[in-house]
């Protein structure tokens, strides 16, 4: 019997019994709709706080906060040994020193953090602008974007204290030039003060709730800092920064290797990973349990078909139809069904997979009545990634198929001279 001859008798044996067959492929369609969607919300929670994650940090960098073996500080000849590792394009230290930092611009005066850095490494790792350009002598420096609107009056100080809201200084503070003043926090040491010009403003923080206020001052002024104010030693942040995010991991483990205590997004994301795997391997067990009560139906309608078609069978034996043949039509028309039911369940979980992305998000921000910093928030109910769509396929096909086997089995059993005793 040639393909399409097979094909043609599937075919009309499903025309024949439009109804059961249309809801046996309904509940195979639901079943592995079922297991797509669930799975899904799995992956669309995974996706979601892994972009959350790489959204507030930068994915290249790589936090060092001192060194596994001692509590002594990490030196400079161990950073330039950072900034020699493969694919390492920076490694940026910030110091903060241990005093009380004052800017005053004529009658205005705010409490802003002074931090001593290296602009040309800064540069390497990526430092932007949003105005002026980068410092180029000693007392020239860099403000945060949020830098102008902490310089207040003595009466916008006060409006401040009683919870209103003030613009700050509103002209523009590039090429300006504040006095910076540094109170130690040791007991009998007077403050010192320097004059610093603005040469450029610091890019906007991604993220609307960060404030950056910050004076970004050349590290040369750490001694001078030290020796007139008898600081101690000051606070360092060292930032390690890789060429690419699939660098980041290799670079980190470098790093432990050689001692020291490290923090990267990867650490992060390897953790969640390891949490999403399983919870996603949860769901597709579960979603595959509604695929098995589905192919319920399949068998049922399956062991139906061959006793309608016993004499139909006792018929093809007769003019000589192998068993294998028989067998092969009966497991093709139940893997029909798992096929079409699967090509339904894909198309409607990709519909449903849309209507809950659009739809959810706007019932948990309503709820939650527009809260501060949830317009930032992208919220993704479900995510169907192709693999996801290849293992509900072979979850739900295979399954039509096993569900087929038993009545294809059965219908190579019948007995052809009791079949062809049969009336039709």
């Amino acid at each position: 019997m040639r393909f399409n001859d097979q094909f043609d008798f599937i075919r009309q044996h499903m025309k024949r019994n439009k109804l059961r067959v249309a809801t046996t492929i309904l509940a195979a369609m639901m079943g592995c709709a079922f297991l797509i969607i669930l799975a899904s919300v799995g992956f669309g929670l995974h996706k979601t706080i892994t972009d959350g994650v790489l959204d507030n940090q930068l994915v290249t960098e790589i936090q060092v906060p001192g060194k596994e073996t001692s509590d002594e500080k990490i030196t400079d000849e161990e950073i330039q040994a950072m900034r020699e590792i493969d694919h390492v394009i920076a490694g940026v230290k910030r110091s903060s020193p241990d005093a009380e930092a004052v800017a005053m611009l004529d009658e205005r005066k705010g409490y802003v953090p002074a931090v001593l850095v290296d602009f040309e490494e800064e540069q390497k790792a990526g430092l932007a602008l949003s105005q002026g350009e980068m410092p180029k002598s000693e007392n020239e420096v860099l403000v945060g974007y949020h830098f102008a609107k902490q310089l207040l009056t003595e009466e916008e100080q006060k409006k401040v204290d009683e919870g209103e809201e003030v613009k700050g200084f509103t002209d523009n503070v590039v090429g300006q030039t504040f006095k910076l003043e540094l109170s130690p926090y040791k007991e009998g040491v007077e403050p010192a003060t320097w004059e610093f010009t603005v040469s450029g403003i610091m890019d906007e923080p991604a993220k609307d709730w960060i404030v950056n206020s910050k004076i970004y001052i050349d590290d040369s002024f750490g001694p001078e800092f030290n020796n007139k104010l008898a600081l101690g030693e000051s606070y360092n942040e060292i930032l390690v920064y890789a060429d690419d995010l699939q660098n980041v991991g290799t670079i980190t483990k470098t790093l432990k290797d050689e001692g020291y205590y490290v923090y990267s997004v990867t650490e992060e994301l390897d953790s969640m990973d390891m949490f999403f795997t399983a919870l996603k391997a949860g769901l597709i067990f579960v979603g595959t349990i509604a695929v098995l009560i589905a192919s319920i139906g399949i068998f049922n309608t399956m062991t139906m078909a061959v006793t309608e078609r016993t004499r139909e069978i006792g018929v093809m034996k007769a003019i000589g139809a192998q068993p294998k043949l028989i067998q092969k039509l009966f497991l093709m028309e139940s893997a029909a069904i798992g096929i079409i039911g699967t090509v339904l369940a894909v198309i409607s979980s990709y519909g449903i997979s849309f209507l809950a992305n659009w739809l959810v998000p706007i019932i948990i921000k309503s709820s939650l009545g527009g809260e501060e910093g949830m317009d930032d928030v992208t919220l993704l109910i479900s995510v169907i990634p192709w693999q996801l769509v290849v293992i509900a396929s072979v979850i739900s096909i295979g399954v039509a198929m096993v569900s087929g086997w038993r009545p294809a089995r059965k219908a190579t059993k019948i007995d052809v001279i009791q079949a062809l005793r049969q009336e039709l």
